[in-house]
């Protein structure tokens, strides 16, 4: 050094060097704080982006208030508190003056020291600067530039005053001059004091938009924290308090700061323009990655300073002397320095990691959902896994004629190969899991980033050791590592497409639960549930072979990687001997000290290549979606607000040479395939994914013409040149035959087909543009099939528009809905249940259209709402809401069959044919060039069958909620009562979701014990017992071999090591290698008598080596056994909880499943569930584990040193504290992160069912901020809970502090005594901490095992087989001795609770065989109470039910309702083909099948005689022959199945030919969707009557439910309902006198009561009767009179004929 040039730059014991560094360090701090302030040049201005935080404090608050985040906040401002400048200013002014004096004083009397004069003047430059700084730039906040030089000059000042003394005591120097310890002192004092001041500050000061008294209630106090606060993680502290006393609930828990919040985050990471996902995130999160990295590093150096500081204090004590002491003391003291750097650097990048983390969350959830709002619909597309499997099938039938070229089997390996690479289309079940799964994993993925950090770091350390030590040979045994590369990497191979296996398996198991928790209801009408849950169970299965794959890799890798260190080891050592070097203790004891320091990154290097492999195929698959195509900005108000109106602004409405077909995936595919050929297209979204599929469809065509039939080259529904313009402010009618695309012209104008090139579409929403009629230039539409949100019937109309009572009140009178809402006991505060389940159809219709009126749009688009009305009530709705106020000046397009009844009002009609217009024009032109006649002939069929009055269509709203809600039914009367009552909090119909409180019951570890076995338990138990015992064992051994060389060799202590990754990677990664031992501590053992028996080491070294080396494999052994059994009791548990509880959840009453949101269940089945597959038996382990290891070192210690059981019973007890505190407080956190995702999840799939009404209704923003704040209360919780841990992990070095103070000098030997000491301090406190933190965890993960459990307990259906009391095979008969009295009911009562007065009194009838019976009533009389006591969905409280003489209760529900047929009102359909949906046991062979479809109207009779030639007459399972010309392309529908109106795309090619106009084309190996959404409406009901065709039964129930089918189909279906269903008895819940006119008897119900029960024409001539009265309110008495009197004189004849 040029100032001191007698020693060494590194020299402490010289006062020179000393001051130099106090001086100069300060110094260059400052230069650099200087050169920074210079402006840069753009270009490295670039450089530094990665480096500056992606959000700040004033961004964020900004960004949240809509405002510009570049702009002033000039009222956030707050000045800057005069004494916090003054005192930073006026203390270093102080320093600088007294360090110029002190410097000027040495260079003018004491000529011969310049170095300590130019030292003072220097020292007093960097004071200036901190005295200077405050006054030019004052701050409110911690200034970090003073504070950093304030430190610097603290750690100076210990230097140069401690440095003195040190001298002075150790060495006898004399002291220097009073100023000059003057000087130090002040200059000590001066920075204690500025850091203390600079601690006291808030990290940031609250701006105008926060209020102050919020902070520390609502609004986390993270930001508004003290430096010191922030540093101690001290602000942490309130909510630990609060969850130590009493159980948290959400109000307790602050919220997120608005840095994580969601909205402010997903707004700044949308505006980034990245290449890739992957660049996105980096750049949205590159300082907190940095920084983590940084801290890691310097993390990891403090944490090997450790063994060096206690070398220096065992050599210093070893010396003697009290110098040697004094140093020794010194040496304690920077070793406790650098325990509490470690731990403030490891809390620091912790935190850093996990704002990545949640950052990362709340980006990839709320870019999924704002997609999902953007995406263009898919929910009808087929999947094509189905297809697939064909092909599968197909190719495997042809390969075994002969051997296929090796081209095609090239090709078909690559197929295979790629078939769970990540695809485009996703369905809702794989969008849910991309924000559960993989969204999760790639978060956690980041915050645990440095692992792979500090792991190489730690080798290189190791390594450079080893090679002092041994030289080359230590890289000989690196050699193994090599070798076993290719092992390695075959591993990792196997592990992505493992992992692609198990998510694309998940995804299959997630979308079957999906599908049968959405159609559950419908699954038990039939009878169905043990299909369904052999389904989800073979998905299930399909899932666990691929975790069973899992499971192995990961047995593989650890096998590798443990058995990787010993054999490198043994392999050095070899070479080192064989070399001809004397294998000494020393050497020896060192290197296997460093070779088990590389042991465990070794182990986490491998395990966190295979997360970063699944983290990348996770972020493919995001990536993926959010790459699939989008609607334009013309449809997507998210899009039109970003970019701004740049579409043009049409003044029209409709469409101009305007071709459509449906949103198909493969079509997408292709055309971008097609750009990227010629160089001008967007990129397809997942690499060559999208090639593959097309490739796909040419080989299935190559393969066989049958699976080509698949392909996209069908024929597909189009709407083809259409040209239309709605005329402004007008009713426009658009009216045509089932299936002809009348749905499909209105989801055109809604831009939500895709548009063919060439074609326009006339529309443009700007909501924020108001006519002089106070109307909005924006659309509202009601679709067919109601899509209706899980709230209240008032928020579903207001649907976010501003609440006008007035306007409100009147949409409520002319739609209809006052009636209703008198009866309903909280009117429109009744909450809508999932899907509108507390509502019937016509409610539902109604609420929909009154959502649809209310708000203030200029256009309306109403897919036909009088469908689900009856003729009274589409009358009212034609004159009150079509003629009347709220419809004046808007725009309306109305789809309709009621043509006569809306035509006067109307001012343009358009009739579809064939996804053709047919007729268009104004309809005075139409009527008067005559085009009209034909649509009127069909409107005047319209008008019979739809005169019936509002009571019949309308009792369904009051049974419809007696079946859901009956808590709300108690009888129309006393409902009305109530309603004209006080007001009263309504009734939640969906309870807010539970959750337990207090510690986890033994009862829930008893539940997974018993599930994963006992004896799993047990065998894992004496496991670790083993390895406890192998471990004591390799230190045993140690010993041995010190002993073996001459006496007098001492075993050095350099063995105490602690890896900083092992355990902390346990903690995070489920599957890693469980640690059992945490640090290698040498104690005495005695070995007395071993020595006569062995070998001297000098002489055989190998042989302790080998003995070693055998130590270890056998460890590794038994840890491997522990892993396969842990994983075996762990697999065995997943398949039992998740059987329990889908066999709960399907077996589960209606009741439950109406009050229960699909959410929940699916969180179960997806969070729950794969907590319990992957991460909880390895949580137990853990915990086990780590007591033994806690428990056998606290032996060990306690034995060798009985004095360390007084510090240990404290620590323990501090620890005790800190752990309940966090335990309770953590565990309640992570309880109520789960019950607040399962809202995100359910809200979610909500939206994906009304997509296509919420981007109508142009309400996606909204949407969107309903997610930020859903998002940010569970992530809120997530975070709390790592900031509860942080907390946790700073009192760990206090415990070294009570170690070092433990004074055991007076013991001979203190060296030792002491270094022993303190290392078992420190183990002792790391394996406190690791069980809190294992226990925490398995506590956490139990909690999945409890919300399962939760479910196991659900009420049950009765039984569904009561094996003593089974029905005989022919049961019912139509022609057993029981034939009069098929159908016996007497003295029924039937109560929903016991507490709730009776819906059915004393009902008694007794039905024939083959008679047609018709169930008529008014509004809450029990008719669906009746008709679902005879399915048994409601017990009789009294009375019987009795069907062929058996009493419907003495046998199980599936006996019951397999041999009964109930048609629902609303047909539902399931993925899989048209034969799977009509017979899914293959009952019945295809000829019935197709004879079903006949029938009913489905196929037309040329194609029925086709099918019939082309097919065997074979049952279903056995292998048939395909038909090769009646498998069609997706076709179109009139209306969809979900509340979306998601377009339909049902097989097509519609042939009209005389009265078959809208039948259409179809095989049994039609492919239908989820749900059925690739059929109209019409074509869903047509394929139910088809089922109930089939199955024959002798009693067929029938909620009558022709409504979405246009008349003339209509007419069919009556007619095979009479003609086909002879031989039964049928009982029809009618809401059409027509349909029940020509019946045999009617039974008419009145308030629980029959009132009525005779012939149709017995009562229709009863005075006074009710059934009467419904006929003359109906406006054709006449008619149905007349059809009355033949129906009895056709029953007089025959019985005369039978007579005679």
């Amino acid at each position: 050094m040029v100032l001191c040039p007698s020693s060494s730059p590194l020299d402490s014991t010289d006062p020179c060097v000393r001051a130099t560094w106090s001086a100069f360090v300060p110094a260059l701090l400052v230069a650099a704080y200087l050169v920074a302030s210079i402006p840069f040049p753009a270009f490295l201005k670039s450089l530094w982006a990665p480096f500056r935080s992606f959000l700040t404090l004033k961004e964020a608050q900004a960004l949240n208030a809509d405002e510009d985040p570049t702009s002033e906040d000039t009222d956030s401002n707050e000045k800057p508190p005069l004494w916090f400048t003054l005192v930073l200013s006026i203390t270093a002014l102080l320093s600088t003056a007294a360090w110029i004096v002190a410097g000027a004083y040495i260079l003018a009397i004491d000529d011969g020291n310049v170095q300590q004069g130019l030292c003072a003047i220097i020292l007093s430059l960097t004071w200036l600067y901190a005295a200077v700084k405050p006054l030019v730039k004052p701050v409110t906040t911690p200034p970090y530039d003073l504070f950093a030089l304030f430190i610097v000059h603290f750690v100076g000042a210990v230097l140069l005053l401690g440095g003195v003394f040190f001298d002075h005591h150790v060495y006898g120097d004399a002291l220097p001059s009073r100023l000059i310890v003057a000087a130090y002192a002040l200059n000590l004092t001066a920075a204690s004091v500025l850091l203390i001041v600079v601690f006291s500050r808030p990290l940031a000061a609250p701006s105008s938009r926060v209020a102050k008294d919020d902070i520390g209630l609502h609004i986390t106090p993270e930001d508004y924290t003290s430096l010191w606060g922030w540093t101690s993680f001290n602000w942490i502290q309130p909510l630990i308090t609060r969850g130590t006393r009493t159980t948290l609930n959400e109000d307790d828990v602050w919220n997120l700061s608005i840095t994580m919040q969601a909205r402010p985050v997903f707004r700044k990471f949308a505006d980034l323009k990245q290449s890739s996902l992957m660049w996105k995130i980096w750049a949205a999160n590159s300082l907190d990655i940095i920084l983590d990295f940084v801290l890691t590093f310097v993390s990891v150096l403090f944490n090997y300073s450790g063994p060096y500081f206690l070398k220096r204090i065992i050599d210093a004590i070893d010396t003697g002397s009290p110098a040697a002491h004094t140093r020794a003391y010194l040496f304690a003291a920077l070793m406790f320095g650098a325990q509490v750097l470690k731990a403030e650097a490891d809390v620091q990048h912790l935190w850093f990691g996990r704002r990545a983390a949640v950052r990362i969350r709340s980006q990839l959830m709320s870019a999924i959902y704002d997609k999902a709002l953007k995406r263009r619909d898919f929910s009808g597309v087929v999947n094509t896994d189905a297809k697939d499997a064909k092909l599968d099938a197909d190719e495997g039938n042809k390969t075994k004629g002969g051997k296929r070229d090796k081209k095609a089997e090239k090709k078909e390996k690559e197929r295979k190969e790629k078939a769970d690479d990540p695809k485009a289309g996703a369905d809702v079940g794989k969008i849910v899991n991309l924000m559960a799964g993989d969204a999760n994993r790639i978060s956690m993925l980041v915050s645990g980033m440095y692992f792979i950090y500090g792991a190489p770091f730690e080798i290189v350390i190791a390594c450079i050791f080893l090679y002092q030590l041994l030289g080359w040979s230590a890289f000989a045994g690196f050699l193994v590592l090599f070798a076993g590369w290719p092992l390695n990497s075959f591993i990792a191979k196997r592990a992505i497409r493992i992992q692609k296996g198990v998510l694309a398996s998940r995804d299959k198991r997630m979308g079957v639960l999906n599908e049968l928790i959405g159609a559950v209801k419908f699954i038990k009408f039939f009878a169905w549930e043990d299909r369904w849950i052999a389904r989800a169970l073979e998905a299930r299965a399909k899932e666990l072979k691929w975790l069973v794959k899992y499971r192995v890799n990961s047995v593989l890798f650890q096998i590798l990687w443990t058995t990787a260190p010993i054999l490198v080891s043994v392999l050095s050592f070899f070479t080192f001997v064989a070399r001809g070097n004397e294998l000494t203790v020393g050497t020896a004891f060192t290197a296997i000290a460093l070779f088990n320091m590389i042991r465990a990154p070794l182990n986490v290097i491998p395990t966190w290549i295979v997360q970063i492999l699944q983290t990348r195929v996770a972020l493919q698959r995001i990536e993926t979606f959010l790459n699939e195509e989008e609607v334009d900005e013309q449809v997507s108000t998210l899009k039109r607000s970003k970019t701004g109106p740049s579409s043009p602004s049409h003044t029209e409405f409709g469409l101009k040479n305007a071709s459509f077909k449906w949103n198909a995936v493969e079509a997408s595919i292709k055309e971008n395939t097609k750009d990227i050929a010629k160089g001008n297209g967007k990129k397809p979204s997942n690499g060559g994914a999208e090639t593959r599929d097309v490739d796909r469809d040419v080989e299935a065509g190559d393969v066989d013409s049958e699976s080509s039939s698949f392909s996209e080259t069908d024929h597909q529904f189009e709407l083809r040149d259409i040209s239309v313009v709605f005329p402004e402010k007008e009713l426009s009618v658009i009216t045509g035959p089932t299936a002809s695309g009348k749905t499909a012209l209105l989801l055109a104008l809604l831009g939500e087909m895709m548009l063919l090139p060439g074609g326009q579409i006339l529309m443009s929403k700007q909501p924020e543009k108001v006519d002089e009629n106070g109307l909005a230039h924006a659309i509202s539409y009601a679709a067919q099939t109601p899509w209706l949100q899980h709230q209240s019937i008032k928020e579903n109309i207001v649907f976010g528009s501003p609440f006008d009572e007035a306007r409100y009140n009147a949409v409520v009178e002319c739609c209809a809905l006052r009636p209703d809402l008198k009866i309903l006991e909280d009117g429109d505060e009744t909450e809508i249940g999932a899907r509108g389940v507390s509502l019937s159809g016509g409610q539902k219709a109604r609420v929909a259209l009154a959502r649809a009126v209310y708000a203030r749009t200029k256009y309306v688009l109403l897919d036909d709402p009088l469908s689900a009305v009856d003729s009274h009530t589409s009358r009212f709705l034609y004159e009150r809401l079509f003629l009347g106020p709220l419809m004046k000046n808007r725009t309306v397009v109305l789809v309709t069959h009621h043509v006569e009844l809306v035509l006067p009002g109307s001012q343009y009609l358009v009739r579809m044919l064939d996804g053709r217009v047919d007729v268009q024009g104004n309809v005075k032109d139409l009527r008067a060039s005559g085009v009209l006649d034909s649509i009127t002939i069909e409107s005047a069929v319209e008008t019979h069958e739809e005169e019936e009055q509002k009571e019949e269509q309308e009792e369904q709203a009051a049974e419809g909620v007696e079946d859901a809600n009956p808590v709300e039914s108690e009888g129309a009367a006393h409902a009305v009562t109530v309603a004209k009552g006080k007001a009263k909090k309504p009734r939640k119909l969906v309870k807010d979701e539970e959750r337990e409180t207090g510690s986890v019951k033994w009862s829930i570890y008893k539940t997974y014990l018993r599930a994963s076995s006992y004896w799993t338990w047990a065998i894992l138990v004496f496991l670790i017992v083993l390895i406890q015992g192998l471990s004591f064992t390799e230190k045993f051994w140690i010993k041995v071999w010190g002993e073996a060389y001459e006496k007098g060799t001492t075993v050095p202590l350099t063995h105490i090591f602690t890896s900083n990754a092992a355990i902390e990677q346990q903690a995070l990664m489920s599957d890693a290698v469980s640690p059992h031992h945490f640090a290698h501590i040498h104690q005495d053992f005695g070995t007395s008598g071993l020595e006569d028996y062995l070998p001297p080491a000098h002489e055989k070294p190998l042989f302790y080596v080998g003995i070693y080396a055998l130590i270890g494999l056998m460890t590794v052994l038994v840890s491997v056994t522990s892993v396969a059994a842990q994983y075996t009791g762990a697999l065995r548990a997943s398949r039992q909880l998740f059987k329990q509880l889908l066999t709960a959840i399907v077996r589960a009453t209606m009741r439950w499943h109406d009050v229960t949101p699909a959410g929940r269940m699916l969180n179960r089945f997806s969070k729950d569930i794969e907590t319990v597959d992957s991460s909880l038996a390895s949580s137990l382990q853990a915990v086990n584990s780590s007591l033994a290891s806690f428990f056998s070192s606290m032996v060990v210690v306690v034995a060798v040193f009985p004095p360390f059981v007084f510090p240990a019973a404290f620590i323990g007890y501090f620890y005790y504290l800190l752990a309940i505190g966090y335990l309770n407080t953590g565990r309640d956190l992570r309880r109520m992160e789960s019950t607040t995702r399962s809202p995100i999840f359910s809200g979610f799939g909500e939206l994906l069912e009304g997509i296509v009404t919420v981007r109508a209704f142009s309400a996606e923003p909204r949407f969107m901020n309903g997610l930020y704040t859903k998002i940010d209360l569970t992530l809120g919780m997530w975070y709390s809970f790592w900031m509860i841990n942080r907390w946790l992990l700073l009192p760990v070095f206090t415990t070294t502090l009570f170690a070092l103070s433990v004074d055991a000098s007076s013991k001979a030997g203190w060296a030792g005594w002491a270094a022993l000491c303190i290392t078992s301090a420190m183990a002792f406190t790391n394996n406190i901490y690791w069980a809190c933190r294992f226990w925490t965890q398995l506590e956490l993960d139990l909690n999945s095992v409890e919300r399962v459990v939760e479910y196991l307990d659900l009420p049950q259906e009765p039984p569904t087989v009561i094996e003593n009391s089974r029905p005989p095979a022919h049961w019912p008969s139509s022609t057993g001795p029981n034939a009069d009295t098929l159908l016996q009911v007497k003295d029924l009562e039937v109560r929903y609770a016991p507490d709730l007065p009776a819906v059915l009194h004393g009902v008694s009838f007794s039905l024939k065989a083959r008679e047609r019976i018709g169930l008529l009533g008014r509004t809450g009389s029990g008719k669906s109470t009746l008709a679902m006591s005879i399915l048994r969905f409601v017990n009789p409280t009294k009375g019987q039910i009795l069907i062929d003489g058996i009493d419907i209760t003495s046998i199980g529900i599936h006996d019951l309702r397999s041999r009964l047929t109930f048609i629902p009102q609303d047909a539902a359909l399931f993925s899989g083909t048209l034969r799977d949906n009509l017979d899914p046991f293959g009952d019945y062979s295809d000829l019935e099948c197709l004879d079903a479809l006949y029938r009913v109207q489905m196929i037309t009779e040329s194609s029925y005689a086709s099918q019939r030639s082309s097919r065997a007459p074979s049952v279903h399972k056995v292998v048939r022959e395909e038909t090769d010309t009646t498998v069609v392309g997706p076709a179109p529908a009139d209306a969809s199945g979900s509340g979306s109106s998601s377009p339909s795309r049902a097989p097509s090619e519609v042939h009209h030919s005389g009265k078959s106009a809208g039948t259409t084309k179809i095989s049994l190996d039609t492919e239908v969707s989820a749900g059925g959404l690739n059929f109209s409406s019409g074509q869903r009901q047509l394929i139910a009557m088809a089922r109930a065709l089939l199955r024959q039964s002798a009693m067929i129930v029938l909620d009558e439910a022709t409504s979405s089918i246009d008349f003339a189909t209509d007419a069919k279906i009556q007619k095979t309902i009479r003609e086909e269903f002879g031989a039964s008895l049928l009982l029809t819940i009618a809401h059409r006198l027509r349909t029940v006119i020509d019946y045999d008897r009617l039974i008419v119900l009145d308030a629980g009561h029959i009132a009525e029960f005779d012939t149709p024409h017995n009562l229709i001539q009863r005075e006074g009767g009710i059934f009467r009265g419904m006929c003359l309110k109906s406006g054709s008495f006449s008619e149905l009179e007349e059809a009355a009197k033949v129906k009895a004189e056709q029953d007089a004849a025959g019985a005369a004929a039978g007579a005679t």
